[in-house]
């Protein structure tokens, strides 16, 4: 079972304003790895928090990618991308 990527359109900025090899990598993790798990959560860590104890992040190099697993649509949307330092601001 194949889970659907899906994009905020403020992650889809974040992505275009990276390097060509970073947007890549990015791309081809999500795609290759993330997209064809049973189950998404294997690889990801849960945010803590209030606001964010809903969403989980993956972690590819120093970049993260915070995500909204929804298992009723088999989909993950990705809302934000961005540097390790600057993606939780």
């Amino acid at each position: 079972m194949a889970w659907r990527i899906e994009a905020d359109p403020r992650a889809l900025d974040e992505l275009r304003r990276l390097d060509k090899p970073v947007q890549l990598r990015l791309v081809n993790v999500l795609r290759e790895r993330i997209a064809l798990l049973a189950d998404p959560r294997s690889l990801a860590q849960a945010l803590r928090g209030e606001e964010l104890g809903r969403y989980w992040k993956y972690r590819i190099g120093d970049y993260r990618l915070v995500c909204d697993i929804r298992d009723e649509v088999i989909t993950i949307l990705v809302l934000r991308i961005g540097h390790r330092r600057e993606v939780y601001r």
